[in-house]
């Protein structure tokens, strides 16, 4: 093994690592701060019409985005890939968030603005999943098959502690006072309005380290050309850093094709990935069952807590800023067991213990709060590596060449599934209230149904084969070797 691929192994803080988690860090805010804790929050008061109108508007919106992601996203990785400018891509999509993000400053609390915030939130969260679907394709380039758990946990756990950050200081400076930093008040929505623009601002900053930093990979350049750009000496341009199942070399496609070809390409992919990387196709649906499970969990955990644990709203914005701060450490934390045990291990002891604590909500919710701050965090603690682990694991099985792609179809595969973890919760509390006495709330068991989202993620991911785990050492397989070049990794 070369003193480039050992340095790559041994060394993850490097300049495109850096970069790249940068991104994370400052992307994830797009989330935490607009379509989770605040803008929607705002957009569906009661300034903007009656709740159920606006509710309805907002579910509306995100259903069209979500499909368009799912019709798009694959096709747009494969484009991509096929062009050599991920890099490119990743700064036009990251562009339009970048501007939706700003634009909702314009949204003033009055119905007349509902169906423009509405656009704004949609619009934006196709590309943030586009430019995601770009970003994770990355991965792979940045990192050796030594270290990509390492790289991975760093950038997820990068982002969970980004977004919480500038919710942070956004709650801080502008959304409680009454008189916030700058003399920005409450006043037509100024508080909100103005937390959009700084929320833009973090957006844009924080994507220009990776932006100038990860060169593109000319297409049809094979993985093996160069390994572990992550290592020292040649930052910020190297080749992929894992293998995949089905040939590593079968990347000498051409870089222009019309959309209708993109799509029969597609097709094409995926009947390929069933002849010869069957276990690649278990995998996508494995995750995309046991992710829409961890988003419930982050979902509905701030409605549990209130419900049925009597957390106020404050406290609930309190535990969920701790619960990001805990997902972010352990991500980061754990990565390093993503390189020595495997992905697929991670996973599965991370779904285990995440439905054992589930369990543990449902059988302890009338022992007070101090239970749900114990398993609620301890839920936190695996949330985060199950995701970098997923993230991992496939990109160790992608073909080179092919990985915005198959980024594209896993999140794809995610959105196919999305209904689950919302279907069950509210089915579970049906169910509950032919068991509990009249007039007592069966919200928690609501938490049945998102656990029994994990045990199908869990079961399904059982029998999937996954790649080869090379030594951290870095002795004995070169790392350039990647999962095709070992028999378990077939179907």
């Amino acid at each position: 093994m070369s003193t480039r691929e050992r340095s790559g192994s041994g060394r993850i803080l490097t300049r495109p690592v850096l970069a790249w988690a940068t991104y994370d860090w400052g992307s994830a805010a797009f989330n935490a701060v607009i379509t989770t804790f605040v803008f929607t929050v705002y957009l569906t008061s009661s300034a903007f019409g009656p709740q159920d109108e606006t509710s309805s508007a907002l579910g509306q919106g995100l259903a069209v985005a979500g499909l368009v992601i799912a019709v798009l996203a694959p096709v747009t990785g494969q484009r991509a890939d096929r062009a050599g400018r991920r890099t490119l891509w990743l700064a036009l999509n990251t562009l339009v968030v970048f501007c939706c993000s700003a634009c909702l400053y314009f949204v003033r609390p009055d119905p007349a603005y509902l169906w423009l915030g509405v656009a704004l939130v949609a619009i934006g969260n196709v590309f943030q999943e586009f430019a995601g679907v770009q970003y994770n394709a990355m991965l792979p380039s940045i990192s050796t098959r030594q270290n990509i758990g390492r790289v991975s946990g760093l950038g997820w756990g990068a982002g969970y502690l980004g977004g919480i950050v500038l919710l942070s200081l956004l709650v801080v400076g502008f959304i409680n006072p009454e008189v916030g930093w700058f003399g920005v008040t409450h006043d037509d929505g100024q508080n909100i309005r103005v937390a959009m623009l700084l929320t833009a601002a973090w957006l844009g900053i924080f994507s220009l380290p990776v932006l100038f930093t990860v060169r593109d990979r000319p297409p049809g350049r094979h993985r093996d050309a160069d390994v572990g750009s992550g290592g020292e000496g040649d930052e910020g341009t190297g080749g992929e850093g894992g293998g995949g199942e089905g040939g590593a070399g079968e990347v000498s496609q051409p870089a222009r094709q019309g959309l209708i070809a993109s799509y029969r390409a597609l097709w094409h992919t995926v009947r390929g990935l069933w002849r010869t990387a069957r276990h690649t196709l278990y995998f996508l649906l494995a995750s995309a069952v046991f992710r829409d499970g961890l988003a419930g969990v982050f979902t509905f955990g701030g409605v549990i807590a209130a419900g049925t644990f009597g957390f106020s709203p404050s406290q609930v914005i309190v535990f969920g800023i701790v619960a990001n701060i805990v997902a972010g450490v352990a991500t980061i934390s754990l990565g390093v067991l993503d390189d020595r045990v495997g992905a697929k291990n991670v996973m599965v002891f991370s779904l285990i213990a995440m439905v054992i604590a589930g369990l543990g909500v449902f059988w302890l919710h009338d022992a007070g709060q101090t239970v749900f701050w114990v398993l609620g965090l301890l839920l936190c603690v695996f949330v985060g590596p199950v995701q970098s682990a997923s993230r991992t694991f496939l990109a160790r099985l992608i073909p080179a060449g092919r990985e915005g792609e198959i980024f594209g179809l896993y999140a794809t595969t995610g959105r196919a599934v999305s209904f689950l973890a919302p279907m069950l919760f509210a089915a579970a509390i049906e169910i509950g209230r032919r068991f509990v006495e009249p007039g007592t709330d069966a919200q928690y068991w609501g938490v049945i149904g998102l656990v029994i989202v994990l045990l199908a993620g869990l079961l399904l991911l059982l029998p999937v084969r996954p790649p080869e785990q090379p030594a951290v050492s870095g002795g004995g397989r070169d790392a350039r070797s990647g999962p095709g070049d070992e028999p378990s990794g077939r179907s």
